[in-house]
């Protein structure tokens, strides 16, 4: 699917896919963030850390009527605080989305799909 953002010159369509590129780099932008995670199921109770190429991979974009949510499934470092990650997450991409794309996000839910030690 794609989202249709009206300006003075006309009609803008961007693809899910652009939104989750988007969504991906500015998480990755975040302290505390190891990584993307799959959306997958864990597999043998081991996350798939996601490389830059695949980050559109564990971002879901959804539309309820007009409002529009972002899941992220990330992987966090260990020893930072996960609820300080998320929220810097959530604000982030939030941020993100709404100033480079003009979409008004309402949520942004963030799946913990394991913890790593960082390198």
């Amino acid at each position: 699917m794609s989202t249709q953002l009206q300006t003075e010159l006309g009609h803008v369509h961007v693809s899910d896919h652009v939104l989750s590129e988007i969504a991906g780099s500015a998480a990755l932008e975040c302290y505390g963030l190891v990584g993307m995670a799959s959306r997958k199921q864990l597999k043998d109770g081991i996350a798939e850390l996601l490389g830059r190429e695949n980050l559109s991979r564990g971002v879901e974009i959804r539309r309820e009527g007009e409002a529009t949510h972002v899941d992220l499934y990330i992987v966090v470092s260990y020893g930072t605080r996960i609820s300080e990650v998320a929220h810097n997450v959530q604000s982030r991409v939030k941020y993100v989305l709404n100033e480079v794309t003009g979409l008004k996000v309402d949520y942004v839910n963030i799946i913990v799909q394991g913890v790593r030690v960082s390198r």
